[in-house]
């Protein structure tokens, strides 16, 4: 379990209630790194993302559940460095996205930009993964 309650896990949990993107990086077939932005939740213990099956990342969770998240750092004020690294799985217990309320209630915009309504959303993007980080860092 991440602790929160430290100076970095405070960076990290405003960071987990404030910004909109993390940047997921799983390990490609030829075990290269491979970063992508993604919507997220934070459950308090594990990050919840959805995914079309088709997508790179859910085959590479499957073969290297070994994953990385990080979130974006700018040259406006915002140089927090926060890194999770943790295990990633495909979620088959998850509801899909416009059932979880928390999901929705981010990303619902998102969603309508995307010419969608939510449960259009959920068709494309069917397949939760489950991020539960091991280790916190970054400064």
């Amino acid at each position: 379990m991440i602790d929160l309650a430290t100076k970095l896990g405070r960076k990290a949990k405003r960071h987990l209630k404030q910004q909109y993107i993390v940047w997921l990086t799983t390990v490609g077939a030829d075990l290269s790194p491979q970063p992508r932005p993604v919507w997220f939740i934070w459950d308090g213990a594990s990050f919840l993302i959805f995914s079309q099956p088709h997508a790179h990342k859910v085959r590479h969770v499957t073969a290297h559940p070994q994953v990385a998240l990080h979130f974006n750092t700018d040259e406006t004020g915002d140089t927090d460095v926060v890194i999770f690294v943790g295990t990633a799985v495909i979620d088959t217990t998850a509801p899909p996205a416009h059932k979880v309320r928390a999901y929705l209630t981010k990303y619902r915009a998102g969603i309508e930009a995307l010419g969608m309504t939510p449960e259009q959303f959920s068709a494309e993007y069917s397949v939760a993964i489950r991020v539960t980080p091991t280790t916190l860092r970054g400064w």
